[in-house]
């Protein structure tokens, strides 16, 4: 029996908003699919390579995606998609051909394979509209973020799922993702990652899943047990009720993962399912391990994780958590290399690596983050005027040792918790707007600010303008945190103002990059 979703789990948003055009050719046919290599079951089944040695084409709308799909000699021609801005419901409609077959409102992978779809540039959101795949093969999804899509309310989109997979996928790999909702199945969201009806061989990577009732599944009912062979590392699940994932039937194989506020369980391994679970980190959560709301049990086989403020309900009928030590009932092998972090490094190297708009870095295996390898697809604005991305597009932090000053600040917070580099200080106005500057001693140029709000705060950030403190120029403008470009500025002194917001505004972090 399904538990309520938990009254702790709060609306989130993480936004970044670019406008969209339409689909261009690169001159690039020759670049690699993907960033960095595929790791985990992914690599199995002959291997996961995406779009790589097929054309590389540029989208800012779900159309120009659905375009670019459909216009490839076959099913089966490899393509990289290199997504810029924003798609949304009002940008991404239904194209024909004999290449595809898409849909209105969903960005529909179905019957194709040796797809890459990776965001570049600025960053791109699918904003209210889910990613399915249907009976597709070698398909790599990378560096996007998704949040925010229903299955009831408006709009709706995937059946309320971030990512769906379904009816014999055989080999995916989604990896610095961020899948974000805004609460559970009462305020119409579904699972942020799920996999059913004979989905096999995938791997999740390097990213972030928040602010969600459901975090994923593997397997839709007792019965749909033909789903498998995933790995889960590296990722950040902050602030679920529970599925993180639940496993019915299959294997999965979770390692270097950080649980924080997980509400009401976690890994729910049943109906026969079996799960390695190796050097997590659980943080002020419930019940991380187990068998819940089913007698159908399931089996585990865990080692090196570390336990921190997690505690444990009574066993009983429909309720078998692993409990304290979380001792292992039975053996997994993986037929897969593959390096461990310890256990007390993962929150840190979750922190620094994981989702969307995080140069892509990934861990070393000794706990330090190390820029991929091999370098990135070049993305090009035009055809003509190719311009490299750096192999991390954020580079050095010019915050970090500047000062800072502000309009007002609430009491307990300070202008100096938003440059020193610790998520857990921030900054907030007196009231419910406000503005925060960062500031140098010379002239610094800066074309790239990244805002990161306190947990428990996310969302909160409205409408905003980013200022030369010197000149009052207005650099750019919009809505909500996140990662926020505009053209290369000289100034002593930058600012963030704050113009409107839902709640009390609360930044972590205000990071400046040069390029």
């Amino acid at each position: 029996m399904r538990r309520p979703v938990a009254r702790g789990l709060q609306a989130a948003l993480a936004t970044l908003a670019i406008g969209a055009t339409a689909v261009l050719a690169l001159p690039t046919p020759q670049a690699s699919a993907a960033t960095g290599s595929v790791t985990g079951y992914a690599t199995r089944n002959g291997g996961t390579t995406g779009g790589a040695g097929g054309q590389v084409v540029r989208a800012t709308t779900g159309t120009a995606i659905h375009a670019a799909l459909c216009g490839r000699a076959s099913s089966s021609t490899p393509i990289t998609i290199q997504v810029e801005g924003t798609i949304n419901h009002g940008n991404t409609s239904k194209v024909s051909g004999g290449s595809c077959s898409t849909a209105d409102g969903v960005i529909e992978l179905k019957q194709i394979s040796n797809v890459t779809i990776i965001g570049v540039g600025g960053g791109a959101v699918f904003d209210q509209l889910g990613i399915h795949i249907r009976e597709a093969s070698n398909i790599i999804i990378q560096n996007v973020t998704v949040r925010n899509v229903k299955k009831s309310g408006s709009p709706t989109s995937n059946g309320g799922d971030a990512i769906g997979m379904e009816s014999s996928v055989r080999n995916v790999w989604v990896d610095h993702v961020t899948l974000e909702a805004s609460g559970g199945e009462s305020e119409g969201f579904d699972g942020l990652f799920d996999m059913k009806n004979n989905t096999q061989y995938v791997t999740l990577s390097y990213s972030i899943l928040r602010n969600s009732g459901r975090g994923g599944l593997i397997g839709s009912s007792e019965s749909d047990t033909s789903n498998g062979y995933v790995t889960f590392h590296h990722n950040l699940y902050e602030n679920i009720d529970s599925r993180t994932p639940l496993l019915r039937g299959g294997t999965a194989h979770i390692y270097n993962n950080h649980y924080v506020s997980l509400h009401e369980s976690g890994i729910n391994s049943r109906a026969g399912a079996s799960a390695k679970v190796e050097n997590n980190y659980f943080r002020n959560s419930k019940d991380v391990l187990g068998t819940f709301y089913t007698n159908e049990r399931g089996y585990w086989q865990a080692s090196g994780n570390i336990l921190d403020n997690v505690t444990w309900s009574s066993a009983g009928s429909e309720n078998y958590p692993a409990g304290p030590g979380m001792p292992s009932n039975t053996s997994v092998s993986i037929p897969y290399a593959y390096s461990l972090d310890g256990a007390n490094c993962v929150p840190d190297v979750v922190r620094q690596t994981a989702g969307a708009n995080k140069g892509l870095q990934v861990s070393d295996g000794n706990c330090s983050p190390t820029n991929p390898s091999p370098t990135p697809t070049s993305p090009t604005p035009t055809p003509t005027t190719p311009t490299p991305t750096p192999s991390n597009p954020g580079g050095t932090n010019l915050s970090i040792g500047a000062g800072s000053d502000g309009s007002s600040k609430a009491s307990g917070t300070s202008y100096g918790n938003v440059r020193d580099g610790d998520l857990n200080t921030y900054w907030s106005p007196a009231g419910s707007t406000g503005s925060i500057s960062i500031k140098w001693g010379s002239p610094t140029t800066v074309s790239r600010i990244v805002i990161r709000e306190a947990a428990g705060a996310v969302g909160n950030i409205g409408s905003w303008r980013v200022v030369n403190h010197t000149t009052g120029a207005v650099l750019t403008s919009g809505n909500g945190a996140g990662t926020i470009t505009f053209s290369p500025t000289t100034l002593s002194k930058i600012t963030f103002d704050i113009t409107s917001s839902t709640g009390t505004p609360r930044v972590a972090e205000y990071e400046t990059y040069a390029g």
